[in-house]
């Protein structure tokens, strides 16, 4: 598609429901006793791939544009699929999966779309096998042998929520008490929904202790916008002239907020109003206006705060004054595609001065840069990050894939050129 450029940028929107909230509505609403109704679900293809997955194994739920009713049948109610879970592109769908698969009294197969059959399973499945789950491969197809699972006391190695959920998942069917320790503190969006469902399960700073649970209670979840989707608006209000964007309704849990953190260090102009709390989460309106940006350095424990909005935060870079230094960010590497080299490749495409660097990336802003053909990968976060640097670039701009955006944001396009001014 050929991008279209815009002058500057003016208006309300607000974006489609939290994807990470919209799948643990549908996952934790199935295991729980009674029905589960669900405001604001993001009808995008990975959170529709999760519905798929557990429609499969008995479950009935019932769809009316953003609003889900999951009539669940309990923690041991999942009948065995009669064919392969297919998760599509959703890395979530699949790694929390064999978290809740595990303990079950049945096999299962589980597949995706060819990124998914490229994507690690091994971070999720082996710490899996310390709780004696029987999962065979380490990318999809996974055969996943249900099995009675045991408590452990377990170090994460990497700051992921998917693969600290994927163990508390699990932890609800071990015997004994699973106690895991994080390195860093990564999105908590399992931890507060299972505690208002009536789990047994505690959390102390970095440290969640579950133990086996014999009933979730139903609960009515509204799923606030998603941060994630709101970045490429917050990045683009801050770097287009005479433009200001409000953004309603976003959730701004602080395991999500380090989007907010770092255009803040690099002087974006924004503004959060109405803060308040819905559904035990945090939700506010976002003001971002043209801004003056500097670079600044991205690393260490924001980094699992953020690591969805690095593609879009190096384009904010692309027009902040001086250098952004990216680091600690090697789980990049493991998303849709290696995003350390595909926002490298792209961007050099435009003679952006970046750097790739083995956990990141260094980019020195403030340039002037060029329209270029630029690829997305198949990956919805690198195609609206390109659409969002093609605006401020000389010449105009293709992108081989819009398509992919459905992933998390369908209509995508229409929101971002409808805040033309």
């Amino acid at each position: 598609m050929d991008i279209r450029k815009m002058r500057s940028v003016r208006g309300e929107i607000t974006i489609p429901g939290d994807k990470s909230i919209s799948h643990r509505a549908v996952m934790l609403g199935s295991l729980a006793d009674g029905i589960t109704h669900i405001s604001g679900f993001l009808k995008g293809a990975d959170c529709l791939s999760t519905i798929d997955c557990f429609r499969a194994m008995g479950i009935k739920i019932d769809i009316d544009g953003s609003d889900v009713t999951v009539y669940g049948k309990g923690l041991h109610g999942l009948n065995k699929p009669q064919k392969t879970l297919y998760t599509g592109n959703s890395g979530t769908t699949t790694r929390l999966l064999c978290g809740i698969l595990a303990g079950q009294p049945f096999d299962t197969d589980i597949t995706g779309d060819a990124s998914i059959c490229k994507r690690p399973m091994g971070r999720v499945t082996k710490p899996l096998s310390l709780m004696g789950a029987d999962i065979e491969n380490e990318y999809c197809p996974l055969h996943i042998h249900g099995t009675r699972l045991h408590g452990m006391e377990y170090n994460m190695t990497v700051a992921s929520a998917q693969v600290k959920t994927a163990l508390i998942l699990a932890g609800l069917y071990a015997e004994g008490d699973t106690i895991i320790h994080e390195i860093e503190k990564s999105r908590d969006h399992t931890e507060l929904m299972l505690a208002a469902m009536g789990a047994n399960l505690e959390t102390n700073g970095l440290t969640i202790k579950v133990g086996k649970t014999d009933f979730l209670k139903a609960q009515d979840i509204l799923v606030p916008g998603d941060i994630s989707s709101a970045a490429f608006f917050i990045v683009l209000g801050a770097i287009m002239p005479d433009s200001e964007i409000i953004i309603r309704n976003v959730g701004i849990n602080p395991t999500r907020t380090g989007i907010i953190d770092v255009m803040r260090a690099m002087g974006a102009n924004m503004e959060l109003i109405n803060e308040h709390t819905a559904a035990g989460e945090p939700v506010a309106d976002i003001v971002i206006r043209s801004s003056e940006l500097h670079g600044t350095e991205i690393a260490g424990a924001i980094i699992p705060r953020l690591i969805d909005e690095l593609p879009v935060i190096a384009a904010a870079a692309v027009f902040a004054e001086g250098k952004t230094v990216i680091r600690d960010a090697q789980e990049l590497k493991v998303k849709e595609t290696n995003r350390i080299r595909a926002v490298v490749d792209e961007f050099r495409k435009c003679g952006i001065d970046i750097e790739e660097t083995a956990d990141g990336m260094i980019i020195t802003g403030g340039k002037p840069i060029h329209g270029a053909d630029f690829a997305a990968y198949g990956d919805h976060r690198m195609a609206m990050s390109l659409a969002i640097l093609s605006q401020l670039a000389d010449g105009e701009s293709t992108l081989d894939d819009s398509s992919c955006v459905d992933v998390s944001y369908p209509g995508f396009f229409e929101d971002f050129y409808g805040l033309e001014k």
